[in-house]
């Protein structure tokens, strides 16, 4: 058993769950690696330990709340009763005209980029409650911004976790838990390597996994600022934060307009 601080990753195998995984590993946090990718997990769990940092892996579909539920439970037995950190990072991404991707494929990005985040909370809730100060990083995305071609359903899924960040912000302060949602643009992961639609030729694949987990370790920390005026969205990103702030004062017949213009449609 160990009582350091502790953060619980899921899909964190690899891209932005490994990168951040590893960044919280350097801070001395106890790491819950969470997938289904066995082999990442492997070697994911040899990198902390070289870094003397201490890790428990275990497999996790996110879809299934009731493993979702025996892996939270163990990892806090693990972490000595305390979750510091949840960090709902699973997800995937399906690119392409709504109605020629398959439903059942569209169905189960649902399924993972949704439910999966309301099953990652549900069952992480009563060990953030008992632990003082305790965070929940939901990725959500620039496509939550505006709707996006090629990207509806996942965009969707998108606009889903960020009311989700809002209103359990709200009702979870009682309990003294913040939650926080990531807004990164196309990040250079598997996710994005097939991918290409409008919005990747008109402003590329700059982010790298590495960019998002050092901004999530920011917004965990966080500035004395950004925590007195409660920050919820991170965008992450020059081109992010200005899509971000453009979207909060140009009318909506213009923000349509650039994101038809962005997406070549």
């Amino acid at each position: 058993m160990v009582h350091s601080k502790s953060v619980f990753i899921t899909g964190a195998a690899a891209g932005i769950g490994r990168a951040t995984a590893l960044a919280f590993a350097r801070r001395g946090y106890t790491v819950g690696a969470y997938d289904i990718d066995s082999d990442g997990l492997r070697s994911l769990a040899d990198e902390i330990t070289a870094l003397h940092g201490t890790v428990l892996t275990g497999h996790l579909d996110v879809t299934d709340a009731e493993e979702m539920s025996t892996r939270t439970t163990e990892f806090a037995e693990f972490a000595g009763g305390r979750l510091d950190v949840l960090i709902n990072n699973a997800g995937i991404l399906l690119a392409g005209q709504f109605e020629k991707l398959e439903l059942a494929a569209q169905h189960r990005e649902i399924d993972i980029n949704a439910k999966g985040v309301v099953n990652g909370l549900y069952a992480a809730f009563p060990h953030l409650r008992a632990t003082p100060g305790a965070v929940v990083v939901n990725l959500a995305s620039a496509s939550a911004i505006y709707g996006q071609a090629e990207l509806a359903t996942y965009s969707a899924t998108k606009f889903f976790v960020r009311g989700l960040t809002e209103a359990l912000d709200i009702e979870w302060s009682g309990h003294d838990i913040r939650v926080i949602a990531m807004w990164p643009l196309y990040v250079q992961t598997a996710m994005t390597s097939n991918i290409s639609t409008g919005t990747t030729q008109s402003l590329g694949i700059n982010l790298t996994a590495q960019d998002v987990a050092d901004a999530i370790v920011a917004a965990v920390f966080g500035s004395r600022v950004r925590k007195a005026v409660h920050q919820v969205h991170f965008p992450v990103g020059g081109r992010t934060k200005a899509m971000t702030l453009g979207s909060r004062f140009s009318p909506a017949w213009l923000t349509r307009a650039i994101n038809k213009r962005l997406a070549k449609h």
